[in-house]
């Protein structure tokens, strides 16, 4: 009997070793549970705080391309507006021309 007590001391002695053995594993990994925890809310908060400075940058590009079709409208706009002042201009100086040229060959002007 005494042989058997010895056999079941040593599996006793294996289990509580198991045992021991696993409780230093499940705390091994609850560090790193924790460590993946903390890294994880690391990462959420830079991915918020990223979101909002896109968000600002979306809407600044946003403001920023809008001014600048309004300022390729009004560009258009004043382009035409003197391309028209321009062939106004042409047409003044080629009737002014052909009036000064008529004044010159007037009777009037040739006997001064």
């Amino acid at each position: 009997m005494t042989q058997q007590g010895a056999v079941l001391q040593g599996y006793n002695n294996e289990l509580v070793k198991c045992i021991e053995d696993l409780c230093m594993q499940k705390e091994e990994l609850n560090k790193q549970i924790q460590q993946a925890e903390e890294e994880k809310n690391k990462l959420q908060h830079e991915i918020q705080v990223l979101s909002e400075q896109l968000e600002c940058v979306c809407e600044n590009l946003a403001q920023k391309v809008a001014s600048r079709n309004e300022l390729d409208k009004i560009l258009a706009e004043t382009e035409a507006a003197y391309m028209k002042i321009l062939d106004s201009s042409r047409t003044l100086l080629n009737v002014l021309k052909k009036e000064v040229g008529g004044l010159k060959h007037s009777p009037d002007l040739k006997s001064n």
